[in-house]
């Protein structure tokens, strides 16, 4: 998949999360076979780019390229400043959030909410394709509820607009996360559309990537939720479509060792002791899918500091892989 001068491959992206995606987290699923991962939402109203969130969300040193940044706001020209003060900091492809169904946002009538005024939608995707010399890039969803499915207007708009690629969620905005995914409407807009599409939903498994790939008829698969706790995902889907074979599960010694260098990366890119906070729910998911994840949780959880929650992480697995009796949660 082409955006812009970037070729991406694999065609397995990351889809942009809150709270999720932040660099520790993007270099990581790169390293695991994702061929692009854009940053978490950063807003764009200029008051808030100097708070320490904002200036870690913006972080970019030493990321691999293309790097993805995602804005999201409301106003055409402060979207358009937005996407030059992030293009000066390092981005090379700007994304505009219209997917997130979140109450906070769309309350502000951004993210997903803005697929409820058309009009408003080409004023932003026009300003901001105006003010950078990057490729400009649209996540949106099917619609605002089910019966205001208008994401073939939209992705017509982007495309007139001089939108790079389209990322299409297949649930609408009042679904949420809810329900099963939809890719009837992503088929009928890559149908129409000469720019690349990603399709995003439900995309948990290498056998479901390819399912959706061949439906949709899209260039690329996103994946958000499934890639949590389980980065090795992206490599086993691009295994995957490339041979029609499915990698083994990683080994207990691996996930160990992937889980040990996030945490370390973790701790050394926020600190103590916000990089051992944000680490607790990064555990949580890499064992959610486990038998002992009660046991683990309880475990890991306890530990205060960095150093700490390296020992009983690395400890805990040590015991695992040595076939050792787990303790109870």
């Amino acid at each position: 998949m082409q955006i812009g001068p970037y070729t991406i491959a694999p065609n397995v992206v990351l889809a942009p999360m809150a709270g999720v995606t932040d660099k520790p987290f993007r270099q990581l699923c790169k390293q695991l076979g994702a061929g692009l991962a854009a940053s978490e939402m950063t807003i764009s109203d200029p008051r808030f780019w100097t708070t320490r969130k904002s200036i870690q969300r913006m972080d970019h040193a030493g990321e691999p390229a293309p790097i993805s940044v995602q804005i999201a706001g409301t106003e055409p020209a402060q979207l358009a400043e937005a996407a030059r003060y992030n293009v000066a900091n390092g981005a090379q492809i700007i994304d505009i959030n219209m997917g997130c169904p979140a109450k906070k946002v769309c309350n502000a009538w951004a993210g997903s909410a803005l697929m409820r005024d058309e009009a408003l939608v080409a004023r932003i995707l026009e300003a901001v394709v105006g003010a950078v010399d990057v490729p400009v890039t649209l996540k949106i969803r099917t619609g605002w509820c089910a019966e205001v499915r208008n994401a073939p207007a939209i992705a017509h708009i982007a495309e007139q607009s001089g939108i790079a690629a389209l990322a299409i969620h297949g649930r609408t905005r009042n679904q949420h996360y809810t329900g099963q995914a939809e890719y009837d409407t992503i088929a009928q807009i890559k149908a129409q559309l000469g720019i690349p599409v990603i399709a995003n939903g439900d995309v948990d498994s290498p056998v479901k990537a390819a399912f959706v790939l061949k439906h949709t008829g899209a260039d690329a698969v996103m994946v958000g939720r499934a890639a949590q706790g389980r980065p090795w995902i992206f490599r086993e889907i691009s295994h995957y479509l490339a041979t029609g074979q499915e990698l083994p599960p990683p080994t207990l010694t691996e996930v160990r060792d992937i889980l040990m260098g996030h945490l370390a990366h973790l701790h050394a890119f926020y600190g103590e002791p916000q990089g051992v906070r944000i680490a607790r729910k990064h555990l949580g998911w890499y064992a959610k899918d486990r038998p002992e994840n009660a046991a683990f949780r309880a475990v890991v959880n306890r530990a205060e500091t960095p150093e700490e929650q390296l020992r009983l992480t690395a400890d805990y697995f040590d015991a695992l892989i040595a076939g050792e009796r787990l303790p109870a949660a």
